[in-house]
């Protein structure tokens, strides 16, 4: 009881936030929305001080006023200006890294708390205003003790408290839609907000961070195409991350990417490409790729930024995915629906022939068309009708992956809203499609499975163990020559793997890798 009353007030306080912001106009997305607008317009009154602003500069302030789960949300909704408009869009964009920033003392006392010592025996120079402030922390640039300019990115104050308390809020919402409305347990609510929950936990910790940004580095290693700062891991730590400073156009910014003499169009291209690259070739991606965290040099190249917020994908997923997205820009709708049927997300029960006919419904009028020309609104809104016509599981694993496209979307919708940057693409996915897919790709799986059941084989040797002891009491009773020969053993001879029963289907196994990756 208590913690309802205690979300109940949260809501409250949500509700009253958007409403004195005069910002419930997002509400009128959904029939609902509008009789929940015009209650909480008449139970709270507009301040004064926003009437002469423009809609997404009253969100934004809203959003802004709410913590920095809220301020996440506007940042999503910054890449979306087919659902809000250019100019909403525009003013969202400033929650990215222009947020106000908090004071440099909070900055020093963080730095020497975790380190111990004096912020001048780390630093040579530290500039005291912050170049960049977001939802979770602040930049600001300085000079370390060997010289090097370095970015140093800091925690907000009480940053942890405040995500804990809108998360609870979000997962007592997520329980009561559970229960009131079981209809809705198809899209695990309670999953979806534990999810991502847990991605917030280790955005936390900016040695989590650090981490990340050298392991998808290392990832790109021979790739001219991307870059990630170095991480100063003596200078780093929960709260604190150092990384190398570096320079280039925000992405989202077509005039400075265009005077820097690199070519738009390419840098989308290239951005869809690294895209790929970070699911299906690395399994590793960055899922918060808003406009903000990228940054494009003069020969085109993409810099990385803030890998708070990363995901993975394994390879049985990254071959489902593949398989789904080669068979959507292919018009192979039929061989959509068998993958989604095989994949567990549609019900075995529905008719893969009806299921591939809604799949047509849905991409049809977006391929071959720009990015511009496209109403992600109205794709949403089909989307979920057939969704919950030929119930659909959701997938709270992928749930990352699919805000990580929306973001990586805005980028192109941004820079080269003429084209379609995921048709860009198409030739990586095909040539990926065809290593996993075809000979080759079977042979390494085989290559894969064999080397897989290799590792096993002390496991089946101990259950093996197992149940002969289980058959000597009351079962069938082995000989002990007989167990012994089960588990490759010559008679008499203690528990040892006969390797030379082994060694012919290892030495073929890697003779075929030879010829594959040769």
């Amino acid at each position: 009881m208590l913690r309802s009353l205690r979300n109940l007030g949260r809501l409250w306080v949500i509700a009253r936030s958007f409403a004195a912001h005069d910002a419930l106009f997002l509400l009128d997305l959904h029939p609902a929305g509008r009789n929940a607008a015009r209650v909480a317009k008449v139970l709270w009154h507009p301040r004064s001080d926003v009437k002469g602003l423009r809609p997404g500069q009253r969100l934004a302030l809203a959003l802004t006023a709410l913590g920095p789960t809220f301020i996440k949300f506007g940042q999503a909704l910054s890449t979306r200006a087919d659902l809000l408009g250019e100019q909403v869009a525009a003013d969202l964009s400033g929650l990215q890294d222009r947020l106000p920033p908090f004071p440099f003392a909070h900055a020093k006392a963080t730095i020497e708390t975790d380190f111990g010592v004096p912020l001048t025996a780390l630093f040579k120079s530290f500039d005291e205003i912050a170049v960049a402030a977001a939802s979770i922390a602040q930049v600001h640039f300085a000079v370390d003790t060997d010289g090097k300019e370095v970015a140093v990115k800091i925690l907000r104050p009480g940053i942890k408290a405040a995500f804990a308390r809108d998360i609870e809020a979000l997962l007592w919402l997520a329980e009561q839609a559970e229960y009131r409305a079981p209809h809705l347990l198809r899209l695990k609510p309670v999953e979806v907000v534990r999810t991502f929950a847990e991605s917030v936990r280790m955005e936390m910790d900016l040695r989590f961070e650090a981490a990340a940004a050298q392991e998808i580095g290392e990832n790109f290693i021979g790739d001219a195409s991307f870059r990630v700062p170095r991480a100063d891991w003596q200078r780093t730590s929960e709260r604190v991350l150092t990384l190398e400073r570096v320079a280039g156009s925000r992405v989202d910014d077509p005039v400075a990417v265009a005077a820097s003499g690199a070519d738009p169009v390419a840098v989308v291209k290239s951005a869809a490409e690294i895209f790929f690259k970070m699911v299906f070739r690395h399994g590793f991606f960055h899922a918060d790729m808003h406009p903000g965290n990228l940054f494009v040099t003069s020969d085109g190249v993409i810099i990385g930024m803030d890998f708070g917020i990363m995901g993975r994908v394994d390879a049985a997923t990254q071959k489902t995915l593949g398989e789904m997205l080669l068979g959507f820009l292919t018009r192979d709708y039929k061989r959509v629906a068998e993958v989604h049927i095989r994949a567990g997300f549609v019900p075995a029960h529905h008719s893969v022939d009806a299921f591939a006919q809604a799949c047509r419904s849905i991409a049809e009028p977006i391929l071959g068309k720009p990015i511009a020309e496209i109403s992600i609104a109205k794709l949403l809104g089909q989307l979920f009708q057939i969704t919950e016509t030929f119930e659909m599981q959701a997938q709270p694993q992928l749930l990352l992956l699919q805000k990580s496209m929306l973001l990586a979307e805005g980028v192109g919708r941004a820079l080269a809203p003429q084209v379609n940057m995921w048709e860009l693409a198409q030739p990586l996915i095909e040539g990926w499609m065809r290593e996993r897919l075809g000979p080759e790709g079977k042979v390494m799986d085989a290559v894969g499975t064999a080397l897989e059941t290799l590792e096993k084989l002390p496991q089946i040797v101990a259950r093996v163990d197992a149940i002969t002891a289980d058959m000597a009491v009351g079962g069938l009773k082995l000989h002990p020559d007989t167990a012994r020969a089960l588990r490759g053993e010559e008679p008499g001879k203690g528990c040892r793997v006969n390797w030379m029963l082994w060694a012919p289907w290892l030495l073929v196994a890697v003779l075929l890798a030879a010829l594959i990756l040769r």
